[in-house]
C-alpha cells in the first residue's frame, strides 16, 4: 500500500528551520492540504515528498518504494517547474511520456482539447500566456499514470474558467489518488479532507 511517512522530519536553510519535528503519515486515497503563510514551508515539504530535496533532520519513507523509484509514482505541478519553451504542446506531451506515462484512456488530442489548448497544439510554448502554461502543467500532472499527485499553488495564473477546469479535472480524474496540495487559497484545496498547518512546525531561526 502506498503511504508516505515523515518521522521527526525537519528542513533548514543555514540556521533557519523551515519546519522541524514533523511526524505525519499520508495514506493512499486521502487528500491533504498543506497550509500556512508564505515562507511556512509548503513548497519545501512538497519537494521533500517528491524526492527533489533532502531532509536536514529525520526520515521520510515511501512505503515499499525508495528515492530511486518513488519518482515513478509521483506527479507534481508547480509554478516553478519549467516547460520546454521550444516545444509545441504536442511535443511537450510526447516528451513528458518518455519519463512519466499518461493514462491510456485519453489520446494526446483529447487531453489537449480538454484543457482548452486545441488551437495551440502546434504552437511553441514560448508564445503561451502564463495561464496556458499552467493548464498544460496541470494536465501533465493530473493525467500521468501515477498514484501520488502533488500540487503546489495549482491555480497560479489561472482565470475563473481555469479554476473551474482544475476543480473538474480533480473531481473526475484524480480523487482515487493520494493528493497533497500546498496552498493558501481555499478554492484550490476545497476537496481535501485533512489540513496540516505548517506553522505548527515552525521554529524560529538560530535554533539547533
Amino acid at each position: 500500500m502506498i503511504q508516505i511517512s515523515l518521522n521527526n522530519a525537519g528542513k533548514r536553510f543555514n540556521k533557519d528551520w523551515i519546519f522541524k519535528d514533523l511526524n505525519y503519515t499520508f495514506e493512499m486515497g486521502q487528500h491533504y492540504a498543506l497550509i500556512g503563510n508564505n515562507g511556512s514551508g509548503k513548497s519545501t515539504l512538497l519537494q521533500v515528498i517528491a524526492g527533489y530535496a533532502s531532509l536536514s533532520k529525520g526520515v521520510i519513507e515511501w512505503g515499499e518504494s525508495d528515492t530511486n523509484s518513488i519518482y515513478k509514482q509521483i506527479s507534481l505541478a508547480a509554478p516553478y517547474l519549467e516547460l520546454i519553451e521550444e516545444f509545441t504542446t504536442l511535443e511537450q506531451i510526447k516528451f513528458h511520456e518518455k519519463f512519466k506515462p499518461l493514462r491510456k484512456d485519453f489520446s494526446h488530442e483529447q487531453l489537449i482539447e480538454m484543457v482548452g489548448l486545441k488551437a495551440a497544439s502546434n504552437k511553441q510554448i514560448r508564445y503561451f500566456s502564463s495561464g496556458m502554461k499552467q493548464r498544460l502543467k496541470l494536465a501533465l500532472a493530473i493525467f500521468s499514470d501515477t498514484t501520488i499527485l502533488l500540487l503546489d499553488e495549482p491555480c497560479s495564473n489561472l482565470d475563473k474558467e481555469g479554476y473551474t477546469l482544475y476543480q473538474e479535472m480533480i473531481s473526475t480524474y484524480a480523487m482515487h489518488k493520494l493528493i497533497i496540495v500546498g496552498s493558501n487559497d481555499t478554492q484550490e484545496y476545497a476537496f481535501c479532507n485533512q489540513h496540516i498547518n505548517l506553522l505548527d512546525y515552525k521554529v524560529a531561526g538560530n535554533n539547533s
